[in-house]
């Protein structure tokens, strides 16, 4: 192993270091922000709580009280709360929540009783830790701030345009989700807009040719739905909003911020105190949702052509949660603020929510808000949320619920232009503002035009104020992107004299085509990498051209969507569920916080999630009784792959779900995967939450679930799964999972009519497959020209065994406990071995050390040992394997914290090229130079033997699945000079390292 200067796999081990230092800051729309995350009740604060009791609220009561009939809406029913019996159990539960509150001394700020049983209030820290512990309490939870999460034209790549598009075989775009009403929780609207152009309300009910017209009923807005029932909404008053805001499209808007206006004061804000978008990013969504149809976009001088909204025959409710600070820390939505949008959406009778919002750090499905989507789900209402933008990394989701619609981003055909190098290179990149030649004109790189008061770094990423306009006037700036926002750059670059820009990724992300100030081509690594380089050479220049095709395939799943597994669900979720346009969606926006522009383009899983939630709306407009879950199923069943960046078909279903969204097939699914509140409330006790119910656990897995998840298969399991036909007939099973067997049973299903259901079991067994390696695969019903498809995902192990243990030097043994996965077991033990050490040198100045080692064929494991000379140095290690197949580079093992001695084990180690790097964290300047030993002990044909004996026992043994095993290592004169590593090999490429010395 010997020192490198390659610094390709660096950006991953800083990207980790800031996503664990600063885990809640987020960028604007192309990244998600912190959400709730309930804390131990001792190590909570005072302040605002949110307390949810154990009573199901109005929407899911089904009797229990005396006097009180249960308020529960019957299978494909919206709950009614203007009921006697509805608005006597709200008062029921207003009473509990004003005792509860009152036996710690507390006072009720906001009552929830629709979707959540609850309230808020104000508590110190003996107050949350008494009520926590009180019978009839669920749950006590700081109340928190969340934020949002941030073929060209998407409608027409989703084949809703056209003679032959969907929302012609619907009747039009005034028939696509007529009838339905999406509630936007967002930022808010910009009701001007003319995505929301309609009629005014009028006081006249509508008639018979006319049912779904809504209209003014005091001060109320009344639509009569698709559903048989009534939404009934309020065009609140506020700040720059009147009631006249609202009209046939734009049927409720209400805002809710009681918490957030308690915590900023006014001269911290940057919004309006009213349903009014402050951002933009609210009405971007509603109007992605459900905007008008054909409405023209001229931005600049520019026509764009024209947008719409996915069901432009649907109308709009918004419920403002999210406000803008005129601090980033500032901006976001309270906990409670958004369970009481969510409640009284619900009240209102909205049929769709629409939730483009969510968190890094992932929060569980009991958690407030998504505890509040679980009653809406259940009252029949369709509820798409956000994966997040904290991609590509895995495990990086929020929303992860199985009663929400989760909702990955996916790329479209680009708008696209050609930057021409004075070297005769041309490169393509993400455009809509090189409108004509432009140059040639001299190229700079930012940081070499700065202004002699600015920092280096700051004017590389082209900040307010850092350019020197003697230097950049006339030049075409190649700015790097990061940190501020990309429009802002190019906003510095017109400041200082500048004519075009290049907008240069730092790392393998998505490019975007930004309304910029200046012409500009955004470019991705590599070529990016060989701009800056040109740029940095004497008398560079550069032209911008119009157009230009980089032949990038599409869909590709966006390099910021969010990734899974779910940790919260144990791996035995498949979440996201499906993919739909996010990147460069043009839709409305709020000029006053948008350069003045009235459309714009912006990326996120935020733009993806209306996609989903329109669709939704066009299916219940067309299928009023049908459930949320048997329209996911819908739609999850007949999506396809999204594409790969070599053009094939992706199988990553931890990025698309099920894939991209079909909307054209999505009507014809054949069979459907339906769940109702019960199943959802047995399969969050199976992950061991409390639900206040008597609902029987189940393994999680055998959720009823439209794909399927195993997140520790030992050896072998069985799921099983229950369909509803939608069109009769012979449906045919087939079944793919590699190195593993997957048999159905039974494989052929018959169907007489529509709504019949028939039940079935997929059984998995380990045969070839490494252990530990997730695999995925699909199964697929047939009949005819109809396939219903479910993609599966599942980390098969031939046993559980402990990744290491260990011992002293000399002579020693341990005895440990392993789960077989089958009934036999033979381990095999290897070593001791102990590799050659090699030195390094840290410090303050020059924190980080590589080192480059190629693991040969036949490695089974490995050991990476950090000793420093210096018993004070703190030191940390990780090891990170680069694959050399265009995949990103990865950590392996264990990330060594521990700073005394730093070890990372890797158990189950590939072939290739690897580096270890070795960091100070931390200043620690009174050491000056830290020097230290690295050793790395490989378990395979060129290990260097440590000296002594090593054995298992037993060697051979009859087993049982799933029953434990003691196992005992043993080794003798193992020499104390260095430390050594030895091995016991499992099946299927399992391992558990023993650390001697």
């Amino acid at each position: 192993m010997a020192p490198k200067s390659r610094m390709r796999p660096a950006a991953l081990v800083a990207a980790s270091l800031f996503a664990l230092s600063l885990s809640s800051v987020v960028p604007a729309h192309a990244a998600s922000p912190s959400g709730p995350t309930p804390v131990p009740v001792k190590d909570r604060p005072a302040g605002r709580y949110i307390v949810t009791l154990a009573d199901r609220p109005t929407a899911a009561y089904r009797g229990g009280v005396d006097g009180i009939p249960g308020t529960a809406p019957a299978p494909g029913g919206k709950v009614d709360l203007a009921g006697a019996d509805a608005v006597r159990y709200r008062a029921h539960l207003a009473d509990e929540h004003r005792a509860t509150a009152a036996s710690v001394g507390a006072h009720v700020e906001h009552h929830y009783s629709v979707v959540t049983n609850g309230f808020t209030a104000d508590l110190s820290a003996t107050q949350a830790a008494v009520l926590a512990k009180s019978p009839g309490v669920l749950s006590v939870t700081p109340d928190t701030l969340n934020k949002v999460a941030d073929d060209k034209n998407s409608q027409d790549f989703l084949g809703l345009t056209g003679r032959h598009g969907l929302w012609e075989a619907l009747g039009g775009t005034e028939a696509a989700g007529r009838g339905v009403v999406i509630g936007d929780i967002d930022t808010g609207v910009w009701p001007e807009s003319r995505s929301f152009a309609a009629a005014p309300l009028g006081a006249a009910p509508p008639t018979a040719k006319d049912p779904y017209r809504p209209y003014r009923k005091g001060d109320n807005v009344v639509m009569r739905k698709a559903d048989g029932g009534t939404f009934t909404g309020t065009c609140q008053t506020g700040e720059e909003f009147t009631a006249r805001a609202c009209n046939t499209k734009l049927v409720g808007a209400r805002y809710f911020g009681d918490a957030w206006l308690d915590m900023v004061p006014p001269e911290r804000r940057a919004d309006y105190v009213s349903p009014r978008d402050g951002e933009g990013h609210g009405t971007h969504t509603a109007s992605t949702a459900a905007g008008d149809s054909g409405v023209d976009v001229t931005v600049e001088g520019q026509r764009l052509g024209k947008v719409s909204g996915v069901a432009p025959g649907a109308a709009v409710a918004v419920y403002k949660t999210f406000w803008t600070g005129k601090s980033p820390s500032d901006s976001g939505a309270l906990t409670s603020d958004i369970v009481a949008a969510i409640d009284q959406a619900v009240a209102d009778g909205v049929d769709v929510i629409n939730y483009s919002a969510g968190s890094i750090i992932e929060t569980g499905p009991d958690s407030p808000v998504q505890a509040a989507f679980r009653t809406a789900a259940a009252a029949g209402i369709f509820v798409a949320a956000a994966a997040g933008n904290a991609g590509p990394e895995a495990a990086s989701l929020d929303n992860v619920a199985p009663w929400t619609a989760t909702v990955a981003a996916s790329t479209l055909a680009p708008y696209e232009a050609t930057a021409r190098l004075g070297n005769g290179a041309t490169y393509v990149g993400g455009s809509t503002t090189v409108r004509s030649a432009l140059g040639p004109k001299p190229l700079v790189l930012a940081e070499k035009v700065r202004n002699a008061a600015a920092a280096t770094s700051d004017a590389a990423l082209c900040k307010e104020g850092t350019l020197d306009p003697a230097k950049a006037a006339g030049t075409i700036v190649v700015c790097d992107r990061g940190v501020n926002p990309r429009v802002d750059k190019s906003q510095e670059v017109e400041r200082a004299g500048g004519v075009g820009m290049i907008l240069v990724n730092t790392s393998n992300l998505d490019t975007s085509g930004d309304l910029h100030a200046v012409p500009t081509v955004h470019l991705n690594t590599p070529d990016a990498t060989a701009v800056r380089a040109y740029a940095a050479t004497a008398g560079a220049q550069a032209g911008l051209e119009p157009g230009g095709d980089s032949g990038l395939p599409y869909p590709q799943i966006a390099p910021f969507s969010s990734r899974g597994p779910s940790t919260e669900n144990n791996g035995d979720l498949l979440k996201p569920d499906i993919a739909a346009p996010g990147v460069g969606i043009l839709a409305a926006v709020a000029p006053a916080s948008n350069n003045g522009h009235d459309f714009d383009f912006e990326s996120g899983t935020s733009m993806a999630t209306p996609h989903i939630a329109g669709l939704a709306a066009l299916y219940l407009a067309e299928h009023p009784a049908w459930s949320p879950m048997a329209v996911k199923s819908a739609m999850m069943t007949t999506a396809s792959a999204t594409r790969t960046a070599s053009g094939g078909e992706s199988t990553d279903a931890f990025a698309q779900g099920a894939g991209q969204v079909q909307p054209a097939d999505m009507f014809e699914p054949g069979l459907v995967y339906d769940s109702t509140e019960k199943e959802w409330l047995a399969y969050l006790a199976g992950l061991g939450v409390d639900t206040g119910t008597d609902v029987k656990a189940v393994d999680p897995s055998d959720l009823n679930y439209p794909s399927i998840a195993i997140g520790r298969m030992v050896g072998s399991q069985t799921v099983t799964r229950t369909v509803t036909a939608v069109a009769p007939g012979t449906y045919r099973a087939s079944v793919s999972v590699p190195g593993v067997k997957a048999t159905v049973s039974p494989s052929v299903l018959h169907f007489s009519k529509a709504g019949q259901k028939a039940t079935f079991t997929v059984t998995f067994q380990l045969t070839t497959g490494r252990s530990g390696d997730t695999v995925t695969g699909d199964l697929t019903w047939r009949h005819g020209r109809t396939e219903v498809h479910s993609p599966i995902v599942l980390t098969p192990w031939s046993l559980i065994a402990p990744d290491k243990v260990s011992g002293p030097a000399g002579n020693g043994s341990v005895s440990f406990q392993v789960t077989p996965g089958s009934t036999s077991l033979t381990p095999a033990a290897r070593g001791p071995v102990a590799g050659a050490a090699v030195r390094g040198t840290v410090s303050t100045d020059d924190p980080e050390k590589y080192f480059e080692l190629t693991v040969p064929e036949g490695t089974e494991a490995g050991q990476f040992f950090v000793t420093p000379d210096n018993p004070e140095a703190k030191l940390s290690l990780v090891v990170i394997h680069d694959p050399g197949d265009g995949h990103n580079p990865s950590i392996v093992g264990d990330w060594a914290l521990d700073m005394t001695r730093p070890v990372v084990s890797v158990p189950s180690m590939r072939t290739g090229t690897y580096q270890a790097v070795v960091m100070t964290l931390g200043s620690q300047p009174q050491l000056g130079e830290m020097t230290f030993s690295l050793q790395s002990n490989l378990i395979g044909p060129d290990s260097t033997p440590a000296g002594g004996t090593f054995s298992v026992t037993p060697q051979h043994a009859a087993t049982k699945p799933g029953v434990p095993l003691t196992l005992t290592a043993s080794w003798q004169g193992v020499p104390s000079d260095r430390p050594a590593t030895a091995y016991i090999a499992y099946p299927n490429a399992a391992g558990t390292l023993v650390t001697i010395g």
